[in-house]
């Protein structure tokens, strides 16, 4: 059992060029924590790798997707008794330099989920016109959904305290689960925080997200929050009856 109160959750998928790499440098940010590599079912040294860096390594005998993988990390981390977790991803995107301060604003504890965004303040980071107006599309599904804006929705650079550990533990979203998490954490009544963060682009391979995955996820998505939105409204209208 580790003394430190925060664990650091990475799920991988044969990201053996990066990982070892990210792991030092969140060492390197904030030597109070513990990382945990999820290894999603990968098929190239990512283990090894994050082994041999310093994390423990649980690794899937098959690819679940973020959302299982997180939803593993989250379970060892209640087991463990961790106050936070945090995800990063393996691609080197997140900057663990970010970490100690979305730590700092996790433990202020005026919210339960700190979300390190692209978004909330001009940061160098550049993303292409078609994503931009992606984001602000979802920004604006998400709004309907829990009432309040998200500029960055799919930004998987996040702090949870114990009672969204608790909460992902039973039940976290499968696939590109980012967007649906934050509906899940509102008709649950906790709080959610943007903090500005920088990010980069991937250091190494190349993403799983393909075109026909990106029209799927946006379907998905707006599908779900749509039925959020509809459970609300229902909601509502049988309150006042």
């Amino acid at each position: 059992m580790s003394n430190h109160q925060v664990l650091v959750i990475i799920p991988a998928y044969n990201e053996e060029k990066t990982v070892g790499q990210v792991i030092h440098s969140i060492f390197a940010a904030s030597s109070d924590v513990d990382v945990l590599v999820v290894s999603d079912g990968s098929r190239d040294r990512t283990e090894s790798e994050a082994r041999k860096a310093g994390a423990a390594v649980i690794t899937l005998a098959d690819n679940l997707g973020i959302g299982g993988a997180m939803q593993t990390g989250y379970r060892y981390a209640v087991k463990q008794g961790y106050d936070y977790a945090v995800q990063i991803d393996a691609d080197g995107q997140h900057d663990p330099a970010d970490l100690p301060r979305l730590l700092a604003e996790a433990r202020k504890q005026d919210a339960n989920m700190i979300i390190g965004s692209r978004y909330v303040a001009k940061t160098g980071y550049q993303s292409s016109r078609s994503r931009r107006i992606g984001m602000i599309v979802l920004s604006g599904f998400v709004q309907l959904a829990v009432g309040y804006p998200v500029k960055d929705t799919t930004s998987g650079y996040r702090v949870a305290d114990r009672r969204v550990i608790q909460l992902f533990r039973e039940y976290y979203p499968l696939d590109y689960p980012e967007v649906e998490a934050l509906v899940l954490l509102h008709r649950h009544h906790i709080k959610v925080r943007e903090v500005p963060v920088e990010m980069h682009a991937r250091q190494a391979g190349q993403s799983s997200i393909t075109m026909l995955k990106s029209v799927y996820y946006m379907f998905k998505v707006t599908l779900a929050i749509g039925l959020e939105v509809l459970r609300k409204q229902t909601t509502r209208r049988d309150g006042s009856l």
